[in-house]
C-alpha cells in the first residue's frame, strides 16, 4: 500500500505535513470555488446588524425596537440557514474522501511515532508524536495559513462577526 520508508522519521513527518497540505489546500480551494463569499459577507453584516439591534432593544427595553427585531427574526433565521448550507457545500464534497484517507493512514501508522519534537524542559530530550496528534497540529497550522492566503474565512456561518474592513 504505502512504502515502508514512510514509517520512519523524518520521512513520516514530512509525508504527514504533505498530506495535511494537500487536504487543507483542496478544501480551501473548494471553499473558494463553491462558496459565494460576497453573499455570505452580506448575510453576516445583516445578521450582525440585527444582533446589535436586538441587544440594544433588550438593554434599553425599547418595546418598539423589540417589536421590529421580533418581526425580522424569521428573515435572520433564514439567512443563518443559508449561511449554513453555503459552508456545508464543501464539507459534503470533502468529507468522504477525508474519512477514507484518514482510515488508510491510521491503519498504516497506527500508534507509530511520526514526528519528534523537543521536550522544552530538558535540553536534548525529545518526545514522539503519533500520527493522529501530528496530523491535527499540521492540519490546523496549514488550514489557517491557507485560509488566510486564499481569503476564505474560517468559521463562516458559526456566528463570527465580519471584520470592520468588510463592513465598510
Amino acid at each position: 500500500m504505502l512504502p515502508e520508508l514512510l514509517l520512519y522519521t523524518p520521512y513520516s513527518t514530512f509525508f504527514t505535513i504533505g498530506v495535511a497540505v494537500a487536504i487543507s489546500l483542496s478544501t480551501t480551494l473548494l471553499n473558494r470555488r463553491f462558496m459565494n463569499r460576497g453573499q455570505v459577507a452580506a448575510w453576516q453584516r445583516e445578521i450582525s446588524k440585527w444582533n446589535d439591534e436586538r441587544n440594544l432593544a433588550k438593554k434599553t427595553a425599547d418595546k418598539k425596537l423589540l417589536a421590529k427585531v421580533k418581526k425580522q427574526e424569521p428573515r435572520v433565521m433564514q439567512l443563518q440557514t443559508r449561511m449554513f448550507y453555503q459552508s456545508m457545500k464543501t464539507f459534503l464534497v470533502t468529507f468522504i474522501p477525508l474519512i477514507v484517507t484518514w482510515q488508510v493512514l491510521m491503519g498504516f501508522y497506527g500508534n507509530t511515532a511520526v514526528a519528534r519534537l523537543p521536550d522544552g524542559v530538558v535540553y536534548g530530550q525529545f518526545f514522539d508524536l503519533p500520527f493522529f496528534f501530528w496530523y491535527i497540529i499540521c492540519s490546523f497550522l496549514v488550514g489557517s495559513v491557507s485560509s488566510r492566503i486564499f481569503g476564505v474565512g474560517l468559521g463562516v456561518g458559526m456566528g463570527l462577526r465580519p471584520s470592520t474592513a468588510e463592513t465598510k
